[in-house]
């Protein structure tokens, strides 16, 4: 048995490493650069009932440093303000484009189905996927453009620093980097070719034009309710060079107002951080629960301690590299976990059920 105690401690000595090379590889945007060209991009922007954002947004692009670009947004089947939010931006800025989406075909998603019809009016280089509840500022096209070049990328996507606006949604929302972060080297997407070692964030998705077209990712991921990080999988077996990174002033989102919106929106693929596998999350969340109580009682309370250490450290270090507040991750680091693992709980739910309500449509479970 005191065998599975080092074990425990073994395990949690990885997050620490981990979660420390997330922070000190500086995961991010170059900053101050300067292109010799502009290729010209394609902002494709999926909307459904997002009267809250899409002004945002597009008076955020308006504002971009970048001048040789286009806006195509998909207006998929709006019953809000939408599109009269589209419409009024549009006598502006003439750089946008709107497409009225019809019927959903059978065998899409919505999401992916959006993406879909986007690629197929773009016109640019580059590709640049944004959900709309995303704001961008200053140099973020020249930057992305920049490292797509230099690494010479395919597809580079970004986690946003995510807008944490009250406390219920600072119980829920700092859990996504806080399980991403603590796994996963995001350095080694682009430097290894597993695909074991891949993600990506559906918020920003910033392909090369020619690849995607060759490779069509949002058809041959048409029914996939996590496209982004199968994408990259895809991309990966096909060869093609990604990068996925963190990100900072230039690139946030709001993604949940309430802490009820941010567990449903969380719960519909939190397995998918454990590669899809129910198992591996159930393991991660007993793991993560139990580990200082069963040291405890194995190997005493000095291990317990160094654990429990480990633990905060963790959330120090990843807090710090998603720039979020390190002293309210840690003051509600207890109440964040048991908020983990109701999404669990519900997750198993929809599982167990088969379908989810995701932006008022069915969403079927294989």
């Amino acid at each position: 048995m005191i065998y599975i105690g080092y074990a425990i401690l073994f395990l949690g000595f990885i997050r620490l490493l981990v979660s420390a090379v997330n922070l000190l590889t500086n995961v991010y945007l170059p900053q101050g650069v300067r292109l010799e060209n502009h290729p010209k991009v394609s902002i494709l922007i999926p909307t459904r009932n997002e009267e809250a954002n899409i002004g945002k947004l597009l008076a955020d692009i308006e504002n971009l440093s970048y001048t040789n670009y286009e806006v195509i947004v998909y207006n998929d089947c709006s019953t809000d303000n939408t599109v009269n939010i589209v419409k009024q931006a549009m006598h502006n800025n003439p750089n946008i484009i709107l497409i009225e989406g019809g019927e959903l075909e059978k065998g899409w998603l919505g999401k992916n189905f959006a993406c879909q019809n986007l690629s197929l009016k773009a016109t640019g280089e580059y590709f640049l996927f944004l959900d709309a509840d995303v704001r961008v500022k200053h140099q973020l096209i020249e930057q992305s453009v920049y490292l797509m070049k230099k690494q010479k990328l395919k597809l580079l996507s970004i986690f946003p620093k995510q807008i944490i606006s009250s406390k219920e949604t600072l119980l829920a929302i700092p859990l996504m980097n806080w399980i991403l972060l603590s796994l996963l080297p995001l350095i080694l997407i682009r430097w290894s070719s597993w695909t074991s070692f891949s993600a990506a964030n559906g918020q920003f998705m910033f392909f090369e034009a020619q690849a995607y077209k060759q490779l069509a990712p949002h058809s041959i991921h048409k029914a996939n309710k996590v496209e982004d990080i199968a994408i990259c999988r895809y991309y990966k077996k096909k060869k093609m060079r990604v990068s996925t990174i963190l990100g900072n002033e230039d690139i946030q989102c709001k993604m949940y107002n309430t802490l009820d919106e941010s567990i449903d929106g969380f719960s519909k693929n939190v397995f998918d951080f454990f590669g899809g596998s129910i198992v591996t999350g159930l393991l991660f969340a007993a793991f993560t629960t139990l580990s200082p109580v069963i040291l405890y009682f194995l190997l005493g309370g000095y291990a317990s301690a160094m654990y429990v250490c480990s633990i905060v450290l963790i959330r120090v270090f990843i807090s710090k590299a998603s720039k979020q507040s390190v002293k309210s991750n840690l003051l509600y680091m207890v109440h964040q976990h048991f908020i983990f693992l109701k999404i669990m709980c519900i997750a198993l739910l929809h599982r167990k059920h088969k379908s989810l309500t995701w932006k008022e449509r069915d969403i079927f479970i294989d």
